[in-house]
């Protein structure tokens, strides 16, 4: 950094300081992350103890995800208006409160609310710790700021079912909110004590009002249409066709207000760069393609392998282990960061296409070691991404960046999440049918499995319910291999979507490595 833009700012924390300062804010990102994956495995349990269907237990995803995903992308507004450390650490602080109303709630139309109340306040926190990272550090350390910020940013949703099924296992469901209290209090505080008086320079800029609630509008209708699509038989329902309809026009209302707005919400200018579309581009489709695959990864295990929530999530966990270990080394190599997205692509579907030959008697070993690869991947993903979309971005543009960016990316995950479990019951439906033709009495083989079965005491009606959960199972299992090898292939298509971008180049305000 020249010694011009050093003045231009407080200069960059040194030792101690700045370790208390990183660890605050790291673990304000992994709060985050966590929140929004630990209560996934737990709906069940969530549901039962309230005593409402599962159907209606998924207003608790839901109220999160939408909340959050209208306040993320107006994170940029909202530190113009009232600072960086402020409003990173009034949203620390709001986020510990509402996680406390949460875990206390007595019925479901209370948490459903609590949990809005959560989704909101916590929209700034994880642009806000990506900001002050690299604000806190030195410019030739800020790959090491961006690392350990994907590192936490990785490893939570790896961790997210872990504690969520244990949890659920062995304590009432309420503390895997309750856990944020005391973790919430300290981020706040050590950020508040380190870096108050180091808070960017404010300024009164009107409120978009429109913009606003078109932007509330059609992140509700979409949300609300991926969350209640999948038990709704999609767009056989009126409410999914009228849901749509809402969320299309919605959007295309508001990228035109935002666009010829004077002071915007949301600053959709950003994707004037070349490297800022196709980065953004990039990073959502391998995100959508990471978070699908780890959330069927445990759905597949704990409903038809045997596996419990929590050694469903310790399958999962050796990707997190790596990512966190490896991020820091890897975001310190000085080497372009479309080579090292290229890498991360390729690990990503290497492991993809591992877990394409999984067989209905792996072992534990068998099922994990892909994850290896994929933490490999994961340590390579955000950190040469995020250099290619804020290359060239000065300072005041990056938390509206960041705001916009981590918006893209949530909502292409809502989008897997949806796609990717409509999909794997499909094609499950499909292969069963397949599969059932040849269990009929008709079919040698058929006749053969019954007899055996019987032999071994069961009668003729339980010898053919076994035969049919085998088949059952047996589907799941090909639908499964189906979309990790389709994943693969799409994950080694991306490599394309890197390249169309330009070399970052270091200036005063690069957020790269070198």
């Amino acid at each position: 950094m020249s010694d011009a833009a050093q003045s231009s700012g407080p200069a960059p924390l040194r030792g101690l300081s700045l370790g208390l300062a990183a660890f605050a804010l790291a673990l304000g990102t992994f709060m985050q992350v966590l929140d929004t994956t630990i209560a996934n495995v737990s709906l069940p349990t969530i549901s039962g103890n309230l005593g409402v269907s599962s159907d209606s237990g998924t207003w608790v995803i839901t109220a999160f995800a939408v909340a959050n995903g209208v306040i993320v992308p107006l994170t940029g507004w909202l530190m113009m208006r009232y600072g960086v450390v402020r409003t990173f650490t009034v949203s620390v602080l709001a986020f510990t409160v509402a996680s406390f109303l949460c875990g206390i709630a007595w019925d479901l139309p209370s948490l459903v609310i609590f949990r809005v109340l959560q989704g909101g306040v916590s929209g700034p926190m994880i642009p806000g710790s990506q900001a002050l990272l690299l604000a806190i550090f030195p410019s030739e350390k800020r790959g090491t700021a961006l690392g350990i910020w994907s590192a936490m940013t990785l490893a939570a949703p790896i961790f997210g079912p872990v504690m969520g099924g244990y949890i659920s296992d062995n304590y009432h469901w309420g503390w895997i909110f309750l856990i944020n209290v005391p973790l919430g209090l300290l981020t706040g505080g050590i950020t508040w004590m380190m870096l108050a008086k180091r808070d960017t320079p404010t300024r009164k800029i009107p409120v978009d009002k429109v913009g606003l609630l078109l932007l509330t509008f059609w992140v509700f209708s979409l949300q609300t249409m991926l969350d209640l699509g999948k038990n709704r038989d999609w767009f056989n329902d009126p409410l999914i066709v009228v849901l749509t309809i809402f969320a299309a026009i919605g959007f295309a209302a508001w990228v035109i207000w935002e666009l010829t707005e004077g002071q915007p919400a949301v600053d959709l200018t950003l994707f004037r760069s070349r490297n800022f579309t196709f980065g953004v581009i990039a990073l959502c489709l391998g995100y959508a393609l990471l978070f699908a695959n780890n959330l069927l990864l445990p759905l597949w295990l704990q409903t038809q392998m045997g596996y419990t929530a929590t050694w469903a999530g310790l399958v999962a966990a050796p990707a997190g282990l790596v990512a966190v270990v490896t991020t820091p080394l890897i975001s310190k190599l000085k080497v372009d960061a479309r080579i090292m997205a290229t890498i991360s692509f390729l690990c990503y579907g290497a492991s993809f296409l591992m877990r394409s030959h999984y067989t209905p008697d792996a072992t534990f070993f068998t099922l994990a070691a892909p994850m290896l690869l994929q933490g490999v991947a994961m340590t390579t993903f955000f950190v040469p991404l995020l250099t290619i979309l804020l290359d060239g971005l000065p300072p005041e543009r990056i938390p509206s960046a960041s705001g916009v960016s981590n918006f893209a990316r949530i909502t292409a995950g809502s989008f897997a999440a949806s796609l990717v479990t409509s999909y794997w019951d499909r094609r499950e439906a499909l292969h069963q049918t397949r599969l059932a033709e040849s269990g009929s009495l008709l079919s040698p083989l058929y006749r053969e499995a019954l007899a055996r079965l019987e032999s071994l005491g069961l009668n003729p009606q339980q010898a053919a319910g076994s035969i049919s959960h085998s088949i059952a199972n047996q589907a799941y299992l090909l639908s499964t291999l189906d979309i990790f090898w389709a994943s693969g292939w799409m994950a080694l298509a991306m490599i394309a979507l890197v390249w169309f971008t330009k070399r970052p180049k270091p200036s005063d305000h690069a957020i790269a490595a070198d």
